[in-house]
């Protein structure tokens, strides 16, 4: 059964989506961009106010695709406690010397989650590489908010190849990207382990507030589908 994953930008918030059953709740601040990272601090009074009952991933923020970026910021807020720290493979850089880069951090037990976006082309041959590496999972997400959906971006070709592909070499597979309740049923046809939301649980701003009855109604249909 298809999960679903809830970003939030707050402690208050974090409780909120925690009292209303969300699989994942997702800490990350979207103001600072696709993949804006919350302070470390802020992250760890989240984990010390949750963590022992709820499932949570930290994204590390957008940065440069180089190992002496990603990897400092990695370990730091894999320090906080929690489940999964999501790192974002923007186009550019180096991306083969940053997988290196982490696969002692996955050796000693760290869950990473890769961060592929639908609308910069990625290639499904990274999956692999990622895999390979003991990533625990993939998903896709967008960069530029401003184009619409997952589903706007990607042709439906695409997604189902990138889930089979994860399926494939054992990852987490998640799909994300300004999605909205009209997303829901086609891509729960993927059978994804996950779909992630943010601006769809704030009224279609992802840098408002959430509100309850908007989240409400997209838990309703990913877990009734």
């Amino acid at each position: 059964m298809t999960g679903m994953l809830a970003s939030v930008a707050s402690l208050d918030e974090a409780r909120l989506i925690a009292s209303l059953g969300v699989d994942i709740i997702d800490l990350k601040q979207p103001a600072a961009g696709a993949l804006g990272a919350l302070p470390v601090v802020d992250v760890a009074r989240i984990v010390a106010a949750l963590g022992h009952n709820h499932t949570l991933s930290a994204t590390v923020g957008d940065l440069p695709m180089a190992a002496d970026s990603v990897v400092p910021a990695v370990v730091a807020m894999a320090v906080t406690g929690v489940d999964y720290v999501k790192i974002g493979f923007f186009p550019g850089g180096d991306w083969a010397g940053v997988i290196g880069a982490l696969r002692p951090h996955t050796a000693a037990g760290g869950r990473l989650v890769a961060v592929l976006f639908g609308d910069c082309g990625p290639e499904l041959a990274w999956v692999a590489r990622l895999a390979a590496a003991g990533f625990a999972g993939a998903m896709l997400d967008t960069a530029d908010k401003s184009r619409g959906s997952l589903r706007t971006v990607c042709e439906p070709g695409f997604l189902r190849g990138f889930v089979a592909e994860t399926r494939r070499h054992g990852l987490l597979c998640g799909l994300a990207g300004s999605l909205r309740a009209a997303d829901i049923a086609p891509l729960l046809a993927l059978q994804p382990d996950y779909l992630g939301f943010r601006g769809a649980l704030c009224g279609g701003n992802r840098v408002g507030a959430i509100d309850l009855e908007a989240t409400r109604l997209i838990i309703d249909q990913v877990h009734t589908p």
